[in-house]
């Protein structure tokens, strides 16, 4: 016999306390459904129902039967939904959140390509530079440009990114150029509201050592072309991510500094909320941005050219 079909039949019986009614949600009928409850009692060796004319209840040793089956009948509908999903067309409302300067610059031109690719999906972009929670504000995904630190949320890296240390030369010509992370103690650092590490910059020098530093300066901005507008006219130095200043820097519109250091930074990442079952949605619009962004992000071949 069917033993974990027969085992959902049990569930049903009990939960509806009837063989019609049992019957009627599993789409048998009640002859079928007692022959099932017959087979399982024989196979088991044990009564499993109390019936009389006019009630049905499981005895103690089908009660216990009846609290495993619920177990099975749970893995299997889970199966079932998670064999769906990963069939299923992505459709339905998407809410995306992503930083301001990353969203407009390199996701706003892929926007017209996903709906495009999904017909029955809707897009709802927000791009802001705050830290959003995921769950309460109800985002589908987030892209986090970031060490990740948050457990409850899943993630997967879709980019490298790194940040760079800069200057404009005419900076660079009236106060110097620093040569370690001591020497930015004496320089205008313009500082990122929403960074995690504030006024302290950690750098890895050549020897694997890392050094942390307390910077200040005149300027602190919660948007990064607001940094990017006063790094160009030489109001100070920032640490800014290569997708930001790369293009500046190969044009020879700001100067890379301390290139012996790296900043331990992060990556770019995928996130959204922690569910058994990835909705085909979001599953789809994350393996689109890795394959967009994974192999050569397009800002690394803008800086290098």
């Amino acid at each position: 016999m069917d033993m974990p079909g027969a085992m959902i039949v049990f569930a049903q019986v009990v939960d509806s306390r009837s063989f019609s009614a049992a019957a009627a949600r599993l789409g048998l009928s009640k002859s079928a459904v007692s022959k099932q409850i017959a087979k399982l009692e024989d196979r088991l060796g044990a009564r499993l129902l109390n019936r009389t004319t006019r009630t049905l209840s499981p005895t103690d040793a089908g009660q216990d039967f009846y609290e495993r089956c619920l177990r099975v009948a749970r893995e299997v509908e889970e199966a079932e939904r998670a064999i769906t999903h990963l069939s299923a067309e992505p459709r339905g409302l998407l809410r995306l959140n992503a930083p301001a300067s990353f969203g407009r610059e390199y996701l706003a031109p892929l926007v017209p390509e996903m709906l495009a690719r999904w017909p029955e999906l809707r897009i709802e972009v927000l791009f802001e530079d705050r830290f959003v929670d995921v769950v309460a504000e109800g985002f589908d995904l987030v892209i986090r440009i970031t060490r990740l630190q948050d457990s409850s949320l899943v993630a997967r890296r879709i980019a490298s990114c790194r940040r760079l240390l800069c200057a404009a030369p005419s900076y660079l010509a009236r106060r110097g150029v620093p040569r370690t992370p001591a020497d930015l103690l004496q320089h205008d650092c313009m500082l990122y509201s929403y960074a995690t590490d504030q006024n302290e910059w950690e750098f890895v020098g050549p020897d694997g050592r890392l050094e942390t530093v307390r910077v200040d300066g005149r300027l602190r901005a919660n948007n990064a072309e607001v940094t990017l507008a006063a790094l160009r006219a030489g109001a100070g130095l920032a640490l800014s991510p290569d997708f930001i200043v790369g293009p500046d820097i190969a044009a020879g519109r700001l100067v890379p500094l301390l290139t012996g250091y790296e900043n331990p930074f992060g990556a770019i990442y995928a996130v959204w909320p922690h569910n058994r079952n990835l909705a085909p949605k979001v599953r789809a619009l994350v393996d689109f941005l890795v394959e967009r962004f994974a192999a050569e992000p397009i800002w690394e071949s803008r800086r290098e050219s």
